[in-house]
């Protein structure tokens, strides 16, 4: 059996994954929105996600850990917070963790739309902090050395700690399209090349 070499290509805020025989088999990346803070919030930590009827109503609700965007069509307020507070004024989507915490100087909080068509694959890699999953079409799976979890279309998935290698694929039958949601150390590399063992 032929093994099929993997091209990666890097561009400012997107990245590829492709083989050269199905270079439409692409699984990209691009960040939507970000925000460094000093500090996380007390206690557990979970991403909620809620949205608005319109980017300003969005903002007004959003804390200093809420982070607002508009994609799919909609207006998006992802915050960084405890379970079950209100939505604000907002719908509620999704309530993800809790997340692993992580100890740095400063913290990065991004959000980044992903996905493909069935079929394609991230190159194996970590983030120096947690990844929290949305699955807003298709069905998403993650491999790391804990094992493989499966997540589809109005489920999340909440990542594992820091540093822990992981390769994400969109694994349906449909195009995957999810947000990943980040909170990492921001004076580290924010993804870098690994191997699962």
């Amino acid at each position: 059996m032929m093994k099929r070499k993997l091209i990666a290509a890097l561009v400012p805020g997107l990245f590829i994954l492709s083989s050269p025989a199905t270079a439409q088999q692409a699984f990209s990346v691009k960040p939507l929105v970000e925000k460094k803070v000093a500090e996380l919030p007390a206690g557990d930590l979970f991403w909620r996600i809620d949205t608005f009827e319109s980017k300003d109503q969005a903002q007004a609700a959003a804390g200093p850990f809420g982070l607002v965007a508009e994609s799919e069509g909609k207006v998006w307020l992802f915050e960084l917070g405890r379970a079950g507070e209100d939505p604000k004024g907002g719908k509620r989507v999704a309530e993800i963790g809790p997340l692993p915490r992580i100890n740095a100087a400063q913290y990065l909080l991004r959000i980044n739309e992903a996905g493909g068509p069935p079929g394609s694959v991230t190159s194996v890699h970590t983030h120096p902090g947690s990844e929290a999953f949305y699955v807003l079409s298709g069905e998403l799976t993650q491999k790391t050395p804990h094992g493989v979890a499966r997540v589809s279309s109005g489920q999340t998935l909440v990542g594992h700690g820091g540093d822990v290698p992981m390769e994400v694929s969109s694994s349906g039958s449909a195009e995957l399209k999810e947000f990943a949601l980040f909170v990492v150390d921001s004076t580290k590399p924010f993804s870098s090349p690994a191997h699962l063992h």
